[in-house]
C-alpha cells in the first residue's frame, strides 16, 4: 500500500503531450492524494505548431499568449502548493508571474526528459524554480540542475511474461538518428543465429519522416513499410514485453540519459541491450540483465539471451516506480545516491 504523502497538496501541472505519459503522471499524483489541474504545455500539437514554437517562436507568440490566458482564467480564483513543468518548451514568462503572483507561497517545480538542445525556452525560464532536476547527467552539470532519472509506472510493474516468448529482442522506439540502423543489424544477427526479432519504428507524421529521409544520412536506407505514423498504446507495448526475452534500447547518441524504456523494461522484469555505456554508473546494473553495445560495431551475445532475470534491489527498485520518483521531485528526497562516480 503506497503511502498517500500527497494528501490535500494542490498541484497545477503543466508538460507537453508525451505518449500519454503526462495522464499517467497525473492519475498517480491523484492516487497519492493531490488534487491535480493539468493543462498541455503547447496550444496546438500539430506538426505545423510544433515546428513554429522551435523554429521561429515569435510567430506564435500571440496563440501562445491567448492560450495561457486562457488558463489564468479558468483558474485564478484557485490556490495551488506547486506549479510542476515537464520541458516548459512553451511556458511564457508572464504567465509565471501571475501564477506567483497569486500564489505567493507556492513551490515551483521544473523537471526535464529531454535535451535543452532545442530547448531555448527551458533554459531560459530555469531561474523561475525553486527545484530544478533532469534526467540526463550531462546536462544536470551544464546547467546546474539536480540529476533525477526516468521511472517506470504502474502498468509495467513485475509483468507475468508468456510461458513461450514469442520474441527474443524487441525494439519499439520512436525513428530519429542511428535507431534504424542499428535496430536492423541487431536485427540481422539474431536472424543469424536462429533467434527472432521484432521492430517497431515510429514516426510523427509523413512529413518528418520524409524530410529526415531527405536530410538525415541515417536515413536514407529506412524501409518506408516498417514505418509507423500512429504509436503503439501503452497496452500493446505491455503485451510485447511479455512477448519478448529481451529489449533493445537505442539511446540517441548526443545523450546519455537512460530512456523510459529502459525503466519499464527493467521495472517489467525484463534484460534490455543497450548502446548507453553510462549505464554502468547506475545502481541496479547488473551485466547478468543489461548487456552493452558499441553502436558503431553490433556484436550481441548469444549466451546473454539464455541468462535469467536477477532481481533487482528492492530498494532501487521502489526508486525507479513512478511514485519513488515522484517522491524525490517533491520532497527533495535526495537520500539516494544515482550515480557512481
Amino acid at each position: 500500500m503506497e503511502d498517500k504523502y500527497f494528501d490535500n497538496k494542490k498541484i497545477l501541472f503543466l508538460s507537453v503531450k508525451l505518449f500519454n505519459y503526462e495522464n499517467i503522471i497525473a492519475e498517480k499524483l491523484r492516487f497519492l492524494g493531490a488534487e491535480v489541474d493539468y493543462y498541455d504545455e503547447r496550444p496546438n500539437n500539430s506538426i505545423f505548431s510544433k515546428g513554429i514554437i522551435r523554429l521561429k517562436r515569435s510567430l506564435y507568440n500571440r496563440i501562445i499568449t491567448k492560450y495561457y490566458n486562457e488558463i489564468l482564467e479558468k483558474i485564478c480564483k484557485k490556490k495551488y502548493d506547486y506549479f510542476f513543468l515537464i520541458k516548459g518548451e512553451v511556458v511564457p514568462q508572464f504567465f509565471i508571474d501571475r501564477i506567483i503572483e497569486l500564489n505567493p507561497q507556492i513551490i515551483l517545480l521544473y523537471y526535464t526528459f529531454d535535451s535543452f538542445e532545442n530547448n531555448p525556452n527551458g533554459i531560459a525560464i530555469l531561474k523561475n524554480f525553486n527545484r530544478k532536476y533532469t534526467f540526463d547527467p550531462k546536462d544536470s552539470a551544464i546547467y546546474d540542475l539536480k540529476f533525477r532519472p526516468l521511472f517506470f509506472s504502474d502498468d509495467y510493474y513485475k509483468l507475468d511474461s508468456h510461458p513461450n516468448p514469442v520474441y527474443d529482442l524487441l525494439f519499439i522506439g520512436t525513428a530519429h538518428s542511428d535507431r534504424y540502423i542499428i535496430s536492423e543489424k541487431a536485427g540481422i544477427w539474431c536472424l543469424k543465429n536462429k533467434l527472432k526479432s521484432f521492430a517497431f519504428y515510429y514516426s510523427p507524421s509523413r512529413i518528418v519522416f520524409l524530410f529526415f529521409k531527405l536530410f538525415d544520412s541515417s536515413f536514407k536506407k529506412f524501409n518506408y513499410n516498417k514505418i509507423s505514423f500512429s504509436s503503439l498504446k501503452h497496452e500493446q507495448i505491455i503485451e510485447l514485453y511479455k512477448q519478448s526475452k529481451v529489449v533493445l534500447d537505442i539511446n540517441h547518441p548526443n545523450q546519455i540519459g537512460l530512456t523510459m524504456r529502459v525503466f519499464e523494461a527493467l521495472g517489467s522484469g525484463k534484460k534490455i541491450i543497450t548502446t548507453n555505456a553510462d549505464i554502468k554508473r547506475y545502481p541496479f546494473y547488473n551485466e547478468n540483465n543489461i548487456y552493452i553495445i558499441d553502436r558503431n560495431n553490433i556484436e550481441l551475445n548469444y549466451e546473454f539471451f539464455n541468462l535469467k532475470f536477477e532481481e533487482i534491489d528492492e530498494k532501487v527498485y521502489e526508486k525507479m516506480f513512478i511514485s519513488g520518483w515522484l517522491k524525490e521531485l517533491f520532497f527533495d528526497d535526495f537520500s539516494f545516491n544515482w550515480l557512481q562516480k
